[in-house]
């Protein structure tokens, strides 16, 4: 199954102008780089859901914490575990 992660955007990796943005993101303490292209909008802070290495959409802080825990519970985070 295919998941939509959410992290918060620690830091944003390349200029603002640049097509190809990048960003880490930290997903409960595992930080990963990611494309920050589909959201130009994208500030450091904000809580973004991340499929396959992009960030797709912008959430609130709170449905970002529960949808974690969430997945936490149902052990759908391995991947993201091993990785690290």
């Amino acid at each position: 199954m295919c998941l939509a992660i959410p992290g918060r955007l620690i830091a944003i990796t390349s200029p603002l102008d640049e097509v190809f943005r990048m960003g880490k993101v930290s997903f409960d303490g595992v930080v990963k780089e990611v494309s920050l292209a589909l959201l130009p909008e994208a500030v450091v802070g904000n809580y973004v859901l991340v499929h396959v290495g992009a960030a797709i959409s912008i959430i609130d802080e709170e449905e970002a914490k529960k949808t974690f825990d969430l997945l936490k519970q149902l052990d759908e985070l391995n991947d993201l575990e091993n990785e690290a």
